[in-house]
């Protein structure tokens, strides 16, 4: 089976989740693919949820492993579960979250290319009631890979750097591939590249996604595969007010490693904002207009 349906570890990062966990977990046990592990990785909750993923355990022949953390952040839990798992490739499941029956098998078709780090897929959203807010979110969020301009985005394979090097690359939305619950990684990319940057608050995601791609092709399906819950208080659904923070920091480590690959209006912007040169003439500049 190993070789043929290699492992997959569900990752679930929880934290006082016992609302919806169990319609998370039930998603993951319900997977037609044959060979899983569920590892969840728990921010010291102080309610049910690990009581209601230990119920869990008779419920399913799928391994479910509990680990307790320590509470460091939202990249922290995320990075701690990855470290957890055994699999070959990771699939998270946020505890908000769910995944269609069908979800890991049909993203891992498009890893028996060796040369495959990240598939993503679309994903559609669960809300208790379609407010004005969420509304407007759907209509901006909801088909993030339209955003892509100089190639169409369509089932299959693409080279990383394509991804990189698009003109729409620094423009809104910045995660033009998605949340984690519809992403699937080989976890080799966390050997290559890293984890997660614990630092980040907002954008952890979406760098992490962009940090791959000079290394490996992403493979995309053209297909909702994953349910992203949504509420009016959620941290995404205002996202364009919380990215305010980390822009810079992701703008600095974009000049820093992915400069080369970028298109050049993206480059001529980021050296703009960092290299010396260019600041000078761009202070030079603003002087001239000023006077």
């Amino acid at each position: 089976m190993s070789n043929k349906y290699p492992l997959v570890s569900i990752c679930i990062p929880t934290y006082n989740g016992e609302a919806y966990i169990e319609e998370a977990l039930t998603s993951a046990i319900e997977q037609d693919y044959p060979n899983l592990e569920i590892i969840v990785s728990d921010d010291d909750s102080k309610d049910n949820t690990v009581a209601i993923v230990k119920s869990y355990e008779e419920k399913t022949n799928i391994p479910i492993h509990i680990y307790r953390h320590q509470p460091k952040g939202i990249g922290a839990n995320w990075n701690h579960a990855v470290r957890q798992s055994n699999g070959e490739f990771i699939k998270f499941l946020f505890q908000d979250d769910a995944l269609n029956p069908q979800c890991i098998s049909k993203m891992m078709t498009l890893m028996n290319n060796p040369k495959v780090g990240l598939v993503y897929c679309k994903r559609d959203f669960i809300y208790k009631e379609l407010t004005p807010k969420l509304e407007d979110f759907i209509s901006y969020y909801g088909e993030l890979h339209q955003y892509w301009e100089d190639f169409k985005v369509t089932q299959g394979v693409l080279d990383g750097k394509q991804y990189l090097k698009d003109r729409q690359f620094l423009n809104s939305p910045k995660n033009k591939i998605g949340e984690p619950t519809n992403v699937l990684l080989r976890t080799s990319c966390f050997e290559r590249v890293g984890y997660f940057d614990e630092v980040l608050q907002q954008v952890l995601d979406s760098d992490y996604w962009y940090r791959v791609m000079p290394y490996y092709h992403i493979g995309f399906v053209n297909e909702s595969l994953a349910h992203f819950r949504l509420h009016d208080q959620q941290a995404s659904s205002v996202n364009k007010q919380r990215e305010i923070p980390d822009k810079d920091l992701v703008y600095r480590r974009y000049y820093k490693h992915l400069l080369r690959y970028l298109h050049p209006k993206n480059k001529l912007k980021l050296l703009k904002l960092y290299h010396p040169f260019f600041k000078f003439l761009v202070k030079i500049k603003r002087g001239f207009y000023a006077k």
